[in-house]
């Protein structure tokens, strides 16, 4: 399969025509944190993210909570403060994970958003704060991967300037 592979120049992104995007997700009553690395929180972060990929096509079978921990969470790349989730009160409702890299590069790992939200821009909003991260980190590149029929991920990622990699 050939895989749509982008990267972000996180140096040459201009925000400005986004911000209203941002600016309504952050005052329709729903909060963006960073998350905080405890015990409940990666189970939190394991079932959205587990509930999101589902929507992936030929994601098949998700990882088992063991698994995902050491495969995504206990690695080197795994930064807390990469992984931004919205809430509505309590309930976790979307998230855009990110890990840092060698080379000032980060990966874009995974941004969802429960379907009862979806179509509010709060997935845009999430990336947005995600590429701010990157570029707080002193990361120039941000790189991403997507089935090719992700329509609805690829579009919004090459609408913020992700360009295609061969």
């Amino acid at each position: 399969m050939d895989w749509v592979r982008l990267r972000l120049d996180v140096d040459a992104f201009d925000e400005k025509e986004f911000e209203p995007y941002l600016q309504r997700a952050l005052t329709s009553g729903i909060w963006f944190t960073p998350m905080t690395d405890t015990p409940d929180n990666r189970r939190a972060l394991y079932e959205l993210n587990k509930t999101c990929s589902a929507d992936i096509p030929e994601r098949g079978e998700f990882y088992s909570y063991e698994s995902y921990v050491a495969e995504r969470i206990e690695v080197p790349s795994f930064t807390p403060e990469g992984i931004i989730v919205a809430l509505d009160g309590d309930t976790w409702i979307g998230m855009s994970a990110t890990s840092l890299h060698p080379e000032g590069r980060a990966f874009s790992e995974m941004t969802g958003v429960l379907r009862p939200y979806r179509g509010r821009g709060l997935s845009l909003a999430l990336k947005l704060l995600a590429i701010r991260f990157v570029r707080d980190q002193g990361c120039r590149w941000l790189d991403t991967i997507h089935h090719p029929r992700n329509d609805s991920a690829i579009s919004m990622n090459r609408r913020l300037g992700f360009i295609d990699l061969p």
